[in-house]
């Protein structure tokens, strides 16, 4: 049992990792986008991004295992990844929504008026700003691809993630106890990590409401 635990454990930290990652990025553009411009049918898009929050995950599940063997794509880790990616985008978009939106954002006007190319000023002036932000998503996004397991039951092979590699151990009596244990270490560091997100998505907040103050 320990080699195999710890094989899924190295299977929920990759596609973890790789989730945080993609999400976080395809989370900050679309952000960026939401909060800096107003194009024609944004809230169509946005709905849209934000749909597989309101979707039951099980109906997401078949709906994505369908699409996958249809378009004849193998199960496994990478499957896993790309449906987590879609899980985990609108709640790095939603995170990264809110701390773009609350700063001047004057200084990127400033920033582009001293002549700096958009690019430049999203490096040197927008991100910095929303750093925090960024780790946070992270965070955040790491702890719902790590703790997901609808969508890595229907999406993945024989190398199951941790939480699948946990419930198929539950129907064995003599590994309930080390099963509960590992149940138990994952509640405490997804809470652990929730915590430090939540620190530091609001570092440098206080500061800026009491500049506009």
């Amino acid at each position: 049992m320990l080699f195999r635990s710890i094989d899924a454990l190295q299977a929920s930290l990759q596609v973890g990792g790789m989730v945080a990652l993609a999400a976080t990025i395809l989370g900050l553009f679309g952000a960026k986008a939401v909060t800096r411009y107003r194009m024609p049918g944004q809230n169509a898009v946005t709905g849209l991004i934000m749909l597989p929050l309101f979707i039951p995950e099980i109906i997401l599940g078949i709906a994505l295992l369908i699409l996958l063997n249809a378009l004849n794509i193998e199960l496994g880790l990478r499957s896993v990844v790309v449906g987590h990616i879609m899980l985990c985008t609108p709640f790095a978009m939603a995170v990264l929504s809110s701390r773009l939106d609350g700063f001047d954002k004057s200084l990127e006007e400033a920033s582009m008026d001293l002549g700096e190319t958009p690019w430049m000023t999203f490096w040197r002036v927008t991100f910095p700003l929303a750093a925090p932000g960024i780790v946070s998503s992270i965070l955040l996004t790491f702890i719902v691809s790590f703790d997901e397991f609808l969508l890595s039951f229907f999406l993945t092979n024989q190398q199951p993630t941790l939480p699948v590699y946990i419930w198929s151990q539950l129907r064995f009596p003599n590994k309930l106890p080390s099963v509960l244990a590992m149940g138990a270490l994952i509640l405490v560091a997804s809470c652990v990590l929730v915590v430090i997100a939540e620190w530091v998505r609001q570092l440098g907040t206080s500061e800026r409401h009491v500049g506009v103050a």
